[in-house]
Order: structure tokens, then C-alpha cells, then sequence
């Protein structure tokens, strides 16, 4: 699939990615979870051989088989889906880093199985993301991830292997002689258009297009802008977590998504004034949204909204795969919004004082669920200021600080 220049390089880029995440460098020694899908083993191999030259320590988890998926949720039983083993939490909370090797062997194996299980089995790992996020929030733990072409993939976009694994090349920059000195560019980029952005003083954001309507409200301090953080590689987006009480109005999702093997396109959610998703719809796989954001109080809030510059994205093509077709960058970039868990990190005050209590009030969403919607059509976004005036921040694709 790839050559071992190739490897080496997306290695290279993925340490980029999770050094850049974290807010605290890394020391020798430090723990990291090296989390992988089976097609994945060759960059596993050279992401494991980059983490020991590094002086850290590397632990290796395989994700589970497309057949042991079947089995754990098509025959498990509610305790077994809902059980933890022992030492779970103690690991989560040690950990330093995560760097997530996605290469799925199959995107539809869970079609058949209710969605509901799927649920119950995340809501109770739920906890896990919690202490992760608590201790991205002090410095002492940064994740970062990327997809390792499969045919699976391949033929769900509607390309040929090596044709997706050329997207995945271009997008990661993995055909320069120094992908991280890229990525580095792109992240000093980004820092401009974040700074303008948390400069302006924006009360709300109206996100037009043919078929969306839709206005979210940043709040008080959850309106810091991120992106281009090396949380994902490849990642161009510019998001923040809104005040999902304020969400309200129409948001269409052009560009279709797999999710727990159900294939999903259409989706038309209309918000209403309290910021709950009340009316659901889709063209395929409505039933399987519909139960998705009735996955437990917070899954049918919103919990994120990002643009894409095409200015910044090579992404050009469907991948069928969130981590590219959410940093879609075409004719048009695109906006997204996810449904679900809100990030903390988009706190713009003292991140160690962001307990549970004060994510509630300030309007920071809580869910096991986060699922992308992607927008792909021409849109103007517009920002009412403090002042009550109007800028246009995001038209035909591009941000419009310059």
C-alpha cells in the first residue's frame, strides 16, 4: 500500500499532529496508546518504532475484527455490553497520548443490529472520554488520528484502492519532502483566521444556503474558535462548541455519512427555540438517525460548529469517512455541525476551573454521541456582533478575514 518512505513520513506527520495537540510537550516516558484497526498494522509498526525513538513508552490495543463486533453486538447481553473491565479507569486516567489508526475492514457489518446496543455500549464508556478530556484540559494528555485506506473504504466512495490511497496522500501532504514543516504552515495560517474570528466579538452566526437556515449562538465562553490543532491528520476545519440552548432552525446535510454500518443521506434537522432537534428527517436511514439522537438527553443538541477554507483543504473527493468528508474542502469548503458531546478545550477561560457544573451553565453540550453532518453547498455565514451590527465571516467557500 504504501512505501516505507511513505510510512515513515505519515508517522512523522502523526507525531506532528499529537505533539502539536498537546499543550504540554511530552516527556521520556510517557504513555501512549497506540490504538489500531488490523488493516492498519504497517503504520502501526512505524508509528511504534517513531514513539520508541522518541523515548516514550507505546501501548498497543487492536481494535476489534468486523466479526467480533457482530459478536459483541448482535449477541451480547446488556451486561456484557455495559461491562468495563477492571483497571479501565485507572488506564484511561495514566494516559498521556492517543493516536487512533482507523482502517475498517468494513463499513456496513453492523447494519442489521439496533443501533439502541450500539448506544448502550457507548454511553456506558462514556466515562472514558471524560477523563480524557479532563486531562487534555490541564496539559497532560493530547490524541491524534488518521485513516489507513482499505478497500472497504475504497469502493463506499466509489474509487479504486490506490486512486482513495492518492487522496489520502495529497490530503496528509505525504508527497512533500517534509510533511510536518506543511502542516506547520497550514497551522500558522489557521492562527490568523482563529484570531480574527475571536476578535470580532460574535453573538451569533446565520448559516444560509438553498436548503439550511440555521442560527447558532457561541455564548459566553464556549465561543473560542480552534482547528488545525493536530488533533486530526488531516484536519482544516475551524470550529467552536455553541451554547446548544440557542441552537434553532433548519440544517440540511448534502453529503452522505456512514455510522455503525448504516449508510446515511439527507438529513434534514429543524431546531427548535430551545435548541433540541424536534423534527428529523432523511432520505436513507432515517429511522437509524432518529435513533441515534435519541441516544441519551444531549444527542439531539448540537455540540459543534466548523467551517473548512477549500483554500486550506486537498480534499477533493467523498471519502466516506468523517475525518475527510468533514475537512471537505471542493468548489464550496464546507460547514459542518455535530450532534452530541461539545469539546471543552474551546473554553475561552482558566480550562482547570471547566467542571461538570460549569459546562452546564454555560451552555456546553453532553453526549455519547458526536456524529458530523456535512454541508457542502454555497453558503454565506453571517455574525451579528456585540454591537448589533453584521459581517459576513464565510462566503463561497472561504473565510473572508483578508
Amino acid at each position: 500500500m504504501f512505501t516505507q518512505d511513505e510510512l515513515k513520513k505519515y508517522a512523522e506527520t502523526l507525531w506532528w499532529g499529537l505533539a502539536t495537540a498537546r499543550t504540554k510537550p511530552y516527556e521520556t516516558g510517557d504513555l501512549i496508546l497506540l490504538r489500531y484497526d488490523l488493516e492498519a498494522l504497517p503504520l502501526a509498526e512505524a508509528m511504534y518504532d517513531l514513539l520508541v525513538e522518541k523515548g516514550l513508552c507505546p501501548i498497543v490495543r487492536a481494535n476489534p475484527s468486523p466479526k467480533m463486533d457482530l459478536s459483541f453486538y448482535g449477541k451480547g447481553t446488556d451486561e456484557q455490553l455495559k461491562a468495563i473491565a477492571p483497571g479501565d479507569r485507572e488506564f484511561t486516567g495514566n494516559l498521556n497520548g492517543l493516536i487512533s489508526l482507523i482502517a475498517p475492514s468494513s463499513l456496513t457489518h453492523l447494519k442489521d443490529v439496533d443501533s439502541g446496543r450500539i448506544g448502550m455500549a457507548a454511553v456506558a464508556r462514556k466515562f472514558m472520554r471524560e477523563i480524557m478530556d479532563a486531562r487534555e484540559q490541564t496539559g497532560d494528555f493530547g490524541w491524534t488520528l488518521c485513516i489507513y485506506p482499505t478497500k472497504a473504504m475504497a469502493e463506499a466512495a466509489g474509487m479504486s484502492l490506490d486512486d482513495f490511497k492518492q487522496q489520502v496522500v495529497k490530503a496528509c501532504y505525504l508527497d512533500q519532502e517534509n510533511p510536518p514543516a506543511k502542516w506547520a504552515s497550514v497551522f500558522e495560517d489557521a492562527q490568523k483566521v482563529k484570531a480574527w474570528l475571536n476578535g470580532l466579538g460574535i453573538r451569533s452566526l446565520h448559516i444560509k444556503s438553498e436548503h439550511t437556515d440555521l442560527t447558532v449562538v457561541p455564548g459566553e465562553q464556549p465561543g473560542q474558535w480552534l482547528g488545525v490543532s493536530g488533533h486530526n491528520i488531516p484536519s482544516f476545519e475551524i470550529f467552536l462548541s455553541p451554547d446548544h440552548r440557542h441552537t434553532r432552525g433548519v440544517y440540511y446535510a448534502d453529503q452522505p455519512s456512514y455510522r455503525s454500518g448504516n449508510f446515511v443521506e439527507g438529513v434534514r434537522l429543524s431546531f427548535n427555540d430551545e435548541g433540541v432537534a424536534v423534527d428529523v428527517q432523511a432520505k436513507q436511514g432515517e429511522d437509524f438517525v432518529k435513533k441515534q439522537l435519541q441516544m441519551d438527553p444531549g444527542a439531539a443538541r448540537i455540540g459543534e460548529f466548523s467551517l473548512t477554507d477549500r483554500r486550506f483543504s486537498q480534499i477533493s473527493e467523498f471519502m466516506a469517512n468523517t475525518l475527510f468528508d468533514e475537512n471537505f474542502g471542493g468548489d464550496y469548503g464546507n460547514c459542518h455541525i455535530a450532534v452530541g458531546a461539545s469539546y471543552a478545550d474551546t473554553f475561552a477561560g482558566d480550562q482547570s476551573t471547566l467542571d461538570t457544573a460549569k459546562k452546564n451553565e454555560l451552555g456546553f453540550n453532553s453526549s455519547a454521541l458526536h456524529w458530523d453532518l456535512v454541508n457542502t453547498e454555497p453558503k454565506t455565514v453571517t455574525a451579528t456582533l456585540e454591537d448589533g451590527s453584521e459581517v459576513v465571516i464565510y462566503e463561497n467557500g472561504e473565510f473572508k478575514n483578508e
